[in-house]
């Protein structure tokens, strides 16, 4: 995934309504208005929304008669995983220095 994609994953993934409309969507396919019920929000907001996560590539939508079927789409979500993994060691290496701190606070090691 290229930096512009993961930039995209992220920005829509900072807004705490579309990550509920993103767990609502691992459960199944949703309408927006079904996307839209949970909120107090106009169809034409939830759709805004829709669309930053469809932009990230974070859902697929097909219309459906009148209605806009959503799904997810876990690859992207599988990148940004990927990327934070490789942070990871940093942070368990800085925690366990904590846990060690924090167990002997007289600055011995365990």
């Amino acid at each position: 995934m290229n930096e512009s994609a993961l930039d995209g994953v992220f920005r829509a993934l900072s807004d705490p309504t579309r990550r509920a409309m993103l767990a609502q969507l691992a459960t199944g396919e949703r309408s927006i208005g079904e996307l839209a019920a949970p909120f107090a929000m106009s169809f034409a907001a939830a759709s805004k929304h829709v669309k930053v996560l469809e932009g990230a590539g974070l859902i697929q939508r097909r219309v459906q008669g009148r209605s806009h079927i959503c799904r997810i789409d876990p690859a992207p979500l599988a990148a940004a995983d990927a990327w934070l993994r490789f942070y990871e060691h940093f942070w368990s290496s800085r925690l366990d220095a904590l846990e060690d701190l924090l167990s002997n606070p007289d600055g011995g090691s365990r």
